[in-house]
């Protein structure tokens, strides 16, 4: 009888893990930064519908203007920064700290430009005629304004906590006993996958919020 049971628990032991029981498996800091994307994500997806929705009902035909130049460029810089956050892990895994330093503080440099092309683009929105508010503004106009504000303070968020993590690491890489415990603690490992998995997450944000904006203004 309790070796049938045994083995019903080895049988049992074997099966592969639900969804559901590898979700419970996750460290609480991925969960919450799993469903914060989501509600982000949500978010964006309800205010471009609006958009659209805003846009057609206007009436006013596509390619007036043209969309602002530094929107394409603050576009190209981000896919960069999002190739110089991809090489963290990889650095991570190669106990290189100074590397990974370094390549956290390109990332948050390309951070910092692609937040300033986006004031510049809203400034030429503005010289076209664009504005949020006043009796020349448009509901569509400002949904532009709104939607890409609300990426960029999203996009800050995420450099708080990365430039957070590079202090981190740039205080590890001055102790050879600093730099070990921080190698080998898994809480910093997926502090950097997070972070990674943000800013990719926010890279492909903007890339479809680019394409939305590219063909509706």
């Amino acid at each position: 009888m309790n070796s049938e049971f045994e083995r019903n628990k080895q049988v049992g032991a074997r099966r592969n893990p639900s969804s559901f029981g590898r979700i419970e498996r996750l460290p609480p800091l991925l969960v919450a930064g799993y469903l914060a994307m989501v509600a982000i994500a949500i978010m964006f997806l309800m205010l471009v519908a609006a958009y659209v929705t805003t846009r057609l009902r206007s009436g006013v035909p596509t390619g007036l203007h043209a969309l602002p130049r530094y929107f394409s460029l603050s576009t190209i810089v981000l896919l960069l920064s999002s190739y110089t956050m991809g090489q963290a892990r990889r650095l991570y895994a190669q106990d290189d700290l100074g590397s990974l330093a370094r390549c956290l503080g390109a990332t948050l440099l390309l951070g910092c430009v692609f937040a300033g092309l986006q004031v510049l683009g809203w400034r030429d929105l503005m010289t076209q005629g664009v504005f949020f508010q006043g009796l020349t503004s448009t509901s569509s106009g400002q949904f532009i304004y709104l939607i890409s504000a609300l990426h960029v303070a999203h996009l800050l968020g995420g450099m708080l906590f990365l430039l957070a993590l590079l202090l981190r690491v740039t205080h590890a890489d001055r102790d050879a006993v600093r730099s070990l415990v921080f190698i080998r603690n898994p809480y910093h490992r997926r502090q950097l996958q997070l972070m990674g998995t943000y800013w990719h997450f926010i890279d492909v944000l903007w890339v479809a919020l680019f394409a939305v904006f590219l063909f509706m203004y």
